[in-house]
């Protein structure tokens, strides 16, 4: 049996050998195509020498992403990105962030932080120009309305009426998901996302396009609100960790984090927690 201290001297050294042998593969993989100029220093190194892993967050997105009033953080993504600090031994800290501005921050130079979390949706875009992981929590475009519409919205064809106004936040899938597919419908581009349920509790809006990972946090927690295609998202879709390009270390990192997680059961127990459903 080993004792506190030595558990305590093996764990940074299980750490170094595993940065060594992911680090030895991508140095020797990008030394071939050279497409990757940042593989020369390990992003997990840098991380674990730093003794903090920096993760991006827009702290708007209940219940993957939120920041309160005094600054701290709660949510699915934010336990995700404190899943993988643990794995390579350090703390995070949340750097904010923004949906309009989430690609610029980051590419951002200098580098802002390490990896951006919290209801990202992996896309072809994205990944022309960035890295990103292994999907963790499968999500979708559906709605959230007044409890007393639910039957009046039952299909897209339904909201894309110039009389029902639509509000979305800016910059981000949903804006862009409302302006493609309700060519007829009122848009409107309402910048702070998180007060956008109640907006649309409150009668200053008909429909929030928002994704099943957000829905039914707001109709559990505001009986005036009701997602009544849940069940029948408009599109499919799933969510991971974003991060630059030459950071495959750290890809490599996350995604045996994600994968660790789903076999372990606790990912599963995540989606119980915050009542989101399980796909994997």
């Amino acid at each position: 049996m080993y004792n506190m201290r030595q558990i305590s001297l093996f764990r940074p050294r299980m750490l170094a050998l595993w940065v060594g042998l992911v680090c030895s593969v991508v140095f020797t993989a990008c030394s071939a195509t050279d497409e990757h100029p940042r593989a020369s220093q390990p992003t997990v190194q840098r991380i674990a020498d730093r003794g903090m892993l920096l993760a991006g967050t827009t702290g708007d997105y209940r219940p993957l992403s939120y920041r309160e009033a005094d600054g701290s953080y709660w949510g699915f993504g934010i336990e995700m990105a404190e899943q993988i600090a643990e794995r390579i031994g350090v703390s995070v800290e949340f750097v904010p962030t923004s949906w309009p501005t989430l690609t610029a921050d980051v590419l951002a130079e200098p580098q802002m932080f390490d990896l951006a979390i919290g209801g990202i949706t992996i896309t072809n875009a994205r990944r022309e120009v960035m890295l990103m992981s292994d999907g963790y929590l499968a999500n979708g475009k559906t709605i959230l309305c007044r409890t007393e519409d639910t039957s009046r919205f039952r299909t897209l064809a339904d909201i894309d009426r110039p009389e029902v106004r639509v509000m979305v936040n800016p910059g981000g899938l949903n804006e862009q998901f409302a302006r493609d597919s309700l060519p007829h419908a009122t848009v409107i581009v309402y910048q702070q996302n998180e007060e956008i349920p109640n907006q649309v509790a409150e009668g200053n809006a008909d429909v929030m396009i928002t994704e099943i990972t957000e829905a039914p946090w707001y109709v559990q927690n505001d009986p005036r609100l009701a997602a009544p295609l849940l069940s029948r998202p408009f599109t499919h879709g799933e969510i991971g960790v974003l991060m630059r390009k030459g950071q495959d270390d750290l890809l490599a990192l996350v995604n045996s984090v994600i994968a660790q997680m789903k076999a372990d059961g606790t990912l599963r127990r995540l989606h119980e927690k915050y009542g989101l459903v399980y796909a994997y």
